[in-house]
């Protein structure tokens, strides 16, 4: 190569290309500290977002693939449990196959997203449920509903009798409540909760139901007091089962109470006897009509001293709000309900029209009874009942008089439910202990 620092020695050596100069050696570039942290987090950061991003797409089509369950099934989550141990009861029955999924999912959502919490329950899962469908229902405790239907007019024993017998709720309860203070209503439960917690429940919604509607009451009404309308509304709860003859049946109660008369209502004479049991295996017998309870109201004036059940809200409003009406009398019609009347010569009518009605259906039924024994005794004369014959009474229940037989007894006649109703009396006469109002109040109709 040419060197310029001295002349060409030669044509040749003028034309030789000349060779640049070399460059200066330079020291190796290095980054700044801070600029080479910066760029290694930057990196890091990169490579963990592409790692859990990987892991999300590979988490949610897991948590919402198809579950493993063949069939649908129901399982118990118990009080307490904690996330742990419901993942692993998942697991073991099934639900889900894996329980660390299933727990990172909690966390995640629960914990980070505050998505809310397990609830212990009776649970149905539907066959092949996701992650989260099942995450779903124990989040929102959907959870099977139990529940427990107590009627209108049972005593408490009663209620009691029927939620101890439950298998589904836990617990006893040791003390039978008031009568009266309880709300028969259809409550519902899950599995595992306590029978005293049903019982508090019926009373918490008594004594709700009773204020409010104490504050709506019809200010003309004779019941002083709210536990007076429980009591007369326990009365009304037994005399009947339809809902448009509670209000004047209330109506007839508080009427005969205006003019001292007696109440004169079966319902209480079985209370009478029987107490919470609630119920007499019997007719009721003159001996026992007779007999002298605190909650006879043939034999006392005004109510008696506690309801005699559990009256509904149905009962209660009637009493609190009956209807406009100056009856005094009501007496079965034959169709399921009553007739009402204003006064005892209306009244009698009524029972006449009723014992018609009931001897008609007396001698269809003598007529489909002698039919049925000329059958059965073509295959079995021994012991045959003879064609048009009828069976005795029982002994001790009450015959009623016919009068369209001269008075004669015709058949067998078992008191319903109920007695505001009842027979001529003498003219003039009241019943023993009766304040006289004017009104005649007559003796019991063993019909009614």
């Amino acid at each position: 190569m040419r060197n310029f620092d001295t002349p060409p020695r030669s044509p040749y050596e003028a034309l030789e290309p000349v060779r640049p100069p070399e460059f200066p050696e330079r020291e190796p570039w290095r980054m700044h500290p801070v600029l080479a942290f910066f760029n290694a987090l930057f990196m890091l950061t990169l490579f963990t977002a592409c790692v859990l991003f990987a892991l999300l797409y590979f988490f949610r089509i897991q948590f919402d693939r198809p579950g493993p369950l063949p069939a649908s099934t129901v399982v118990v989550i118990p009080k307490g449990e904690g996330v742990s141990g419901i993942a692993e009861r998942l697991e073991r029955d099934e639900v889900i196959t894996d329980r660390g999924m299933f727990v990172t999912s909690i966390i995640y959502f629960m914990y980070l997203h505050g998505a809310g919490a397990l609830k212990a329950g009776e649970y149905e899962f539907r066959k092949a449920a996701s992650m989260r469908q099942v995450l779903d229902t124990l989040v929102e405790g959907k959870s099977i509903a139990h529940k427990v239907t107590l009627a209108e007019g049972l005593t408490s024993q009663q209620i009691v009798e029927r939620i101890q017998a439950s298998p589904d709720l836990q617990g006893t309860i040791t003390e039978i409540p008031a009568e009266g203070t309880l709300l028969p209503d259809t409550y519902r439960f899950q599995i595992g909760d306590s029978r005293q917690d049903i019982i508090e429940r019926m009373q918490v919604a008594q004594k709700k139901f009773l204020a409010k509607m104490w504050e709506e009451r019809d200010p003309d009404i004779v019941v002083q007091t709210p536990e007076e309308a429980v009591i007369l509304a326990s009365i009304v709860e037994k005399e009947t089962s339809r809902a448009d003859e509670r209000p004047l049946i209330a109506s007839v109660f508080q009427n005969r109470l205006r003019k001292k008369m007696r109440l004169q209502s079966d319902p209480t004479i079985i209370y009478g006897l029987v107490g919470g049991k609630g119920v007499l295996d019997h007719p009721i017998q003159q001996e026992e009509l007779e007999r002298e309870t605190a909650y006879n109201t043939y034999k006392i004036n005004g109510l008696p001293p506690t309801p005699i059940g559990n009256p509904g809200r149905a009962a209660i409003d009637a009493v609190l709000k009956p209807a406009k009406t100056k009856d005094l009398y009501f007496v079965a019609d034959g169709t399921g309900g009553h007739a009402f009347a204003p006064s005892l010569d209306d009244h009698n009518k009524n029972v006449a029209q009723w014992r018609q009605i009931e001897r008609a259906k007396r001698e269809q039924e003598r007529a489909e009874a002698a039919a049925t024994a000329a059958a059965a005794a073509q295959g079995s004369p021994e012991g045959a009942v003879p064609n048009g014959a009828a069976a005795a009474p029982a002994p001790g229940t009450l015959v009623a008089p016919d009068p369209l037989t001269g008075g004669q007894p015709t058949a067998e006649l078992s008191p319903s439910p109920g007695g505001a109703s009842a027979e001529p009396a003498p003219a003039g006469a009241a019943p023993d202990g009766e304040a006289d109002a004017g009104v005649p109040l007559p003796k019991r109709n063993p019909l009614r």
